[in-house]
């Protein structure tokens, strides 16, 4: 008898939840929101004498590359792939071990020399393309390093 009657009480409040959660659905106006939208309901047709509607922009299709020379409406220039030499004085990044000079992450090279505070001029290749943890500069491979 106990099963029964729980069995009965769940059916009830079940029955209750369904006939709730159907209230909004009614024919009146929709209720505008806090900010005084009313909520969309119902997409709008095209009008069937207006121009016909543009395709829409795949996502999943490749964007189409930026101009030569611009990113996002930046002009950059082109990586500079070849041997470098810079000097300045070496700054400490915001991960621990980064060492940045002049916007180029340090990697590799002698740790005495490249220190944070250093005045240094060092020779290497910048490697735009490798991944670091570091977050922030230029990836430059340091070739040499010395005290300037």
């Amino acid at each position: 008898m106990r099963t029964l009657r729980i069995a009965v009480t769940a059916l009830i409040v079940c029955t209750a939840l369904v006939a709730c959660g159907g209230q909004d659905a009614g024919d009146g106006p929709a209720a505008p929101t806090p900010t005084g939208a009313s909520p969309v309901t119902e997409l709008p047709t095209p009008d069937p004498t207006g121009p016909p509607p543009s395709d829409p922009v795949d996502p999943t299709a490749p964007a189409s590359p930026p101009p030569a020379g611009k990113t996002r409406g930046v002009p950059t220039s082109p990586p500079v792939t070849g041997e470098m030499t810079l000097t300045g004085r070496v700054e400490a990044g915001v991960e621990p071990g980064c060492l940045l000079l002049d916007g180029y992450l340090l990697l590799g090279g002698p740790r005495d020399v490249l220190t944070s505070g250093a005045a240094v001029t060092v020779t290497g290749r910048p490697n735009p393309g490798l991944m670091t943890t570091c977050q922030q500069g230029t990836p430059f491979q340091v070739a040499s390093a010395k005290r300037a």
